[in-house]
């Protein structure tokens, strides 16, 4: 009707939305907010993806889950749910004797979760991992192996991989400690659907993953918790601490620490891992660790960012000689 003044591509060329005119056979993707031209591949977890005409073609491997529980009670699931919970007791991290079969379960992992500093959080200070009649207890940096009456042979190796202790079993269970408060459960897909505790049923789905002791579904974090306590004898939970309210002396300070989770030090990881959940884990640690140790607690949170930006390849160099340095030659 009339002339609309503008760019246009040409006749049978594609608009690349970074304007330029390409063939169909060139058509770029997009991925977490970047583009990738055709033939390209990125990597989700296992599996590796390749842009093809503008869309993406991916491998279907069945990938490892990886729990992680780290700082003053943060868990993220097997099915990335991002919850707290602080509760004073021994707790089941994940196990495979759920529901009816809890006869034939092949292991179980225990974390013992106290108090850090006085404002009621708690952090998890010891581990126990029950492989067959084999028991391994972790704990002030180091572990040790008990023998128990009952149960199957499960075969396990150990070996120390930069700050982290890794033990991995023949069952396709993997746990890995930073001998502080950060600990990773890596299970192979086999266990899918098959597990539960604190870390969730491994199901790919994020919305059922507060099933309790009982096999019921919970909305809220704490009576989950609280189901998945090893003693009766121990008290539940009643409400959710808020350690910046009881110490509003260390907020600024905490904010202004854990701020470098939102600088521009992980800007390539922004668009790929939500910071906002790391951030807030990271002013609530920095704030309930009042009684020493406060730079480890802020250490730990941000570390536990770069481990999930690590996980989706984005490498970020962000510790300093003034922000959580590691003394790299004595730990190699």
């Amino acid at each position: 009707t009339e002339c609309v003044s503008g760019c246009v591509c040409p006749e049978g060329l594609f608009d690349d939305g970074r304007g330029g005119c390409v063939e169909e056979k060139d058509c770029p993707c997009t991925h977490n907010n970047q583009w990738y031209s055709s033939g390209q591949k990125i990597k989700v977890d296992c599996n590796t993806c390749t842009c093809q005409k503008g869309v993406w073609s991916c491998t279907d491997h069945v990938c490892y889950g990886t729990c992680m529980i780290y700082g003053s009670g943060h868990y993220i699931t097997f099915d990335g749910k991002f919850y707290d919970f602080d509760g004073n007791c021994e707790y089941v991290a994940t196990q495979d004797f759920c529901g009816d079969k809890k006869s034939s379960g092949s292991f179980s992992i225990i974390t013992e979760n106290v108090p850090c500093g006085t404002t009621g959080v708690t952090c998890s200070k010891a581990i126990k991992m029950f492989l067959g009649k084999t028991e391994l207890k972790l704990e002030n940096k180091e572990y040790k192996e008990i023998q128990r009456d009952v149960g199957d042979d499960v075969l396990y190796w150990n070996r120390t991989v930069g700050l982290y202790l890794v033990i991995e079993a023949s069952n396709g269970v993997m746990l890995i400690w930073d001998k502080k408060t950060t600990l990773f459960i890596k299970l192979s897909p086999d266990y899918k659907g098959k597990v539960c505790g604190l870390c969730g049923n491994f199901d790919d789905k994020s919305n059922n993953d507060f099933t309790t002791r009982s096999g019921l579904q919970d909305t809220n974090a704490l009576t989950f918790g609280n189901s998945w306590k090893q003693s009766p004898m121990c008290p539940d939970v009643e409400e959710v601490i808020r350690p910046c309210d009881l110490k509003p002396h260390r907020r600024s300070w905490a904010e202004k620490e854990c701020s470098i989770i939102q600088s521009e030090v992980f800007e390539i990881c922004h668009s790929k891992v939500d910071p906002i959940p790391f951030y807030e884990a990271c002013v609530h640690d920095a704030c309930s660790c009042d009684s020493g140790g406060d730079c480890e607690c802020f250490c730990s949170a941000v570390a536990a960012y770069a481990q999930e930006c690590t996980k989706a390849e984005a490498c970020v160099f962000w510790r300093t000689p003034d922000i959580c340095p590691i003394f790299c030659d004595y730990y190699n």
